[in-house]
């Protein structure tokens, strides 16, 4: 067993970015039939490719994007990336926690972006 005492680093992945290191990983492990794979890995693994819906470099593009417009940080950046909202309703879920509201057009604005990457 690991125990982790202290945090490095930490970076925001997208699903699809961590679908491709965790690829990665598998693949490694694949070649050595010695090691099991771990549960927490194994699930890990299921969840990237049942989510992932766009790929890698899409992903970050997005992300990219997003980040240039106003109203949204690199948390939300990422989130929405993962999550692709398709409407008002969805994108103004994911700004719940916010201290502020967006406005329709901030949100229009918003998904035009995302839907550009559908």
């Amino acid at each position: 067993m690991t125990i982790f005492k202290e945090k490095l680093d930490e970076e925001y992945l997208t699903t699809p970015e961590a679908k491709e290191l965790l690829a990665d990983i598998e693949r490694e492990r694949a070649l050595d039939e010695t090691r099991e794979m771990p549960y927490n890995l194994s699930r890990a693994i299921e969840h990237v490719n049942r989510f992932a819906v766009l790929d890698a470099e899409e992903s970050r593009e997005l992300v990219g994007e997003l980040l240039e417009l106003e109203k949204v940080d690199e948390a939300t950046a990422y989130k929405i990336a993962d999550l692709l909202p398709k409407d008002r309703d969805e994108l103004r879920a994911v700004y719940a926690q916010e201290r502020f509201t967006l406005s329709g057009d901030e949100l229009d604005e918003i998904l035009n972006v995302v839907a550009k990457y559908e």
